[in-house]
């Protein structure tokens, strides 16, 4: 159970990098238009920051599950 924990951990701590790099690196590329401060996410865009967090919270509780002291 433990040893599951922490690959869950793994798996999602890089799938999180590479949302997060991805969303960076487009996020430059896409944003030419300077007279909008404010624009709205659409299609992929919108998917990855929606995955992007809710991998987040997915983390983040697998985290604290990790750290109870059943498995210290």
């Amino acid at each position: 159970m433990e040893l599951a924990l922490y690959i869950a951990l793994l798996i999602i701590s890089v799938v999180l990098i590479v949302l997060v790099v991805l969303q960076a690196r487009s996020a430059g590329m896409a944003n030419r238009d300077t007279s909008s401060i404010y624009r709205t996410r659409r299609g992929l865009e919108k998917t990855m920051h929606q995955a992007t967090i809710a991998l987040g919270v997915i983390f983040l509780v697998l985290a604290l599950v990790a750290s109870l002291p059943i498995f210290a």
